[in-house]
């Protein structure tokens, strides 16, 4: 039987959760993942393709090769594993082995690689900085998209202490070439508005470069107290931002989407859910986290983790995507 949200919220009060991306610690398995589609099956039948405790995915492509990053789980700080086609995956070494002193161990959330040119890769990822004590977001670098990344500076890159501090990084490269950091106040760790903001990056991806621009709150009644984890694409000249809601440990957890003719906005939101557990009549438990990768055939697909093994872990689970006037949907059948 299928565990109940209240169940679930329990664990994750047990793991001392301060917001809704705090992993669970449900061991993860090394070598290869492997999730065969069978002619004529679903897309749930094919999920997940990680069937591993692989939270918040990002995957980025690099030269036909397919990386996708997560929350910390086992003794990794920053998850990773390689794919060529989206469907078997090879799990890799901690991309972020080490940690600077002025972070606090433990968790390392919702990464984010971008490739900023040849051999130029750069990590945001979320962790505990012990002044303030909040999760904020850092930034490192490597050569490699397998990394090691090695982080950059003395402090957090956005650590926001009258906001709850920040989580849940995310990029996106403007029309101009230039690039900009998304991400989610932590608000509902203290008591705050969440927001999804935005600003300009510098060239090499490891600074702020301009003023913060706040895109859309919490306002929905099934967004619960909060918005998190933003993904911005553009398509047909649609400004897109996807994210998650409510709350992660349960069945409520849903991704919403907002659209916009201008990068900064304003943003429109969808008035329902673009994926929930209900509109997959339950195939997904609680799915978020989520990213968007063209596929090796050159469409869209959408990445996201949810639930399974009676709501212990979290695995990756990778769909088709279309789209409508902006909104994302995703190919269940």
């Amino acid at each position: 039987m299928r565990r109940t949200p209240v169940a679930i919220l329990a664990l994750a009060v047990a793991l001392g959760a301060c917001s809704s991306s705090e992993p669970t610690t449900a061991p993860t398995t090394a070598g290869t993942s492997e999730a065969p589609a069978p002619t004529g099956a679903s897309a749930a039948d094919a999920n997940p393709v990680i069937a591993d405790d692989f939270p918040d995915p990002d995957v980025l492509e690099v030269d036909g090769v397919y990386y996708a990053y997560a929350t910390n789980s086992g003794m990794a700080n920053v998850q990773v594993a390689r794919s060529e086609d989206l469907r078997t995956w090879e799990r890799l070494d901690d991309a972020l082995p080490v940690l600077p002193t002025w972070v606090i161990p433990g968790k390392t959330w919702a990464p984010e690689v971008t490739q900023l040119g040849p051999e130029q890769f750069v990590l945001y990822f979320t962790a505990t900085s012990f002044d303030p004590a909040l999760q904020c977001l850092g930034v490192a670098t490597s050569s490699s998209p397998e990394g090691p990344f090695a982080v950059v500076g003395d402090e957090m890159l956005v650590c926001p202490r009258d906001e709850g501090g920040a989580i849940d990084a995310a990029t996106f490269q403007a029309d101009d070439g230039t690039w900009h950091l998304l991400w989610k106040n932590d608000g509902n760790c203290c008591g705050f508005d969440t927001w999804l903001q935005m600003a300009p990056l510098t060239a090499d991806g490891t600074a702020l470069a301009g003023p913060v621009t706040k895109l859309i709150q919490q306002d929905q009644p099934w967004e619960g107290n909060l918005v998190e984890a933003p993904t911005l694409v553009e398509r047909d000249g649609v400004f897109t931002l996807l994210y998650s809601a409510n709350d992660y440990g349960g069945d409520q957890y849903v991704m919403g989407a907002a659209t916009a003719t201008d990068l900064l906005g304003p943003y429109t939101k969808h008035p329902d859910p673009a994926l929930s557990t209900d509109s997959s009549d339950g195939a997904y438990i609680g799915p978020g986290g989520q990213d968007v990768v063209v596929g090796p055939d050159g469409t869209d697909h959408l990445v996201f983790h949810s639930w399974y093994a009676e709501d212990t872990y979290r695995g990756m689970n990778v769909v088709p995507l279309e789209w409508d006037d902006g909104v994302p949907v995703p190919v269940l059948d």
